[in-house]
């Protein structure tokens, strides 16, 4: 079987034995939402197989919010003021919640890029800080895979009593 994947600018296609594929996925295509935030919000609120946000993060004194680098299309100054709001309206103070920003192993997002990606509001007001995933220091080990793969987490995220992560799966 052929099956084009989307991958790169173009795509990319492939040949699988028909044996193999147990059946292709296909994207249903959905109108984009009128009012985002509202959205987002009600989601907040009332969430799909899950406590509500607040719920989650009532009686926690830290939360780390980890968001997608710049280099993805991931839509951080739309997302993260409700759930900042909401950490605080649960009682998490400003002063302890961190921004993350899950660079992988690309270059740090800092001044003007990171404005950008966060909005000038949340720079000014709160702790974003980029992972540094080549300094070993700054990670914590957390054992290994059932492969035997050491598993070493950023230990700012390690040691939040909340743990939240925004962001998109994408090929790449």
């Amino acid at each position: 079987m052929r099956i084009k994947l989307d991958y790169g600018r173009t795509g990319l296609e492939v040949e699988l034995p028909d044996a193999n594929v147990a059946g292709v996925l296909h994207i249903q295509p959905a109108p984009p939402l009128t009012d985002p935030v509202t959205e987002l919000e009600r989601k907040l609120q009332q969430p799909t197989a899950t406590p509500p946000l607040r719920a989650l993060a009532e009686g926690r004194r830290s939360a780390c919010v980890v968001i997608c680098d710049i280099t993805r299309p991931v839509p951080n100054r739309v997302l993260l003021p409700p759930i900042l709001r909401t950490l605080e309206s649960a009682g998490i103070p400003r002063q302890n919640i961190l921004i993350l920003i899950a660079t992988g192993l690309h270059r740090p997002n800092e001044g003007d890029e990171l404005v950008e990606l966060v909005g000038p509001e949340i720079a000014a007001a709160y702790r974003i800080e980029n992972h540094h995933g080549k300094n070993r220091d700054e990670h914590a080990f957390l054992g290994e895979s059932p492969r035997g793969v050491p598993v070493w987490i950023d230990r700012r995220y390690v040691e939040a009593e909340l743990k939240i992560t925004v962001g998109l799966i994408e090929p790449h």
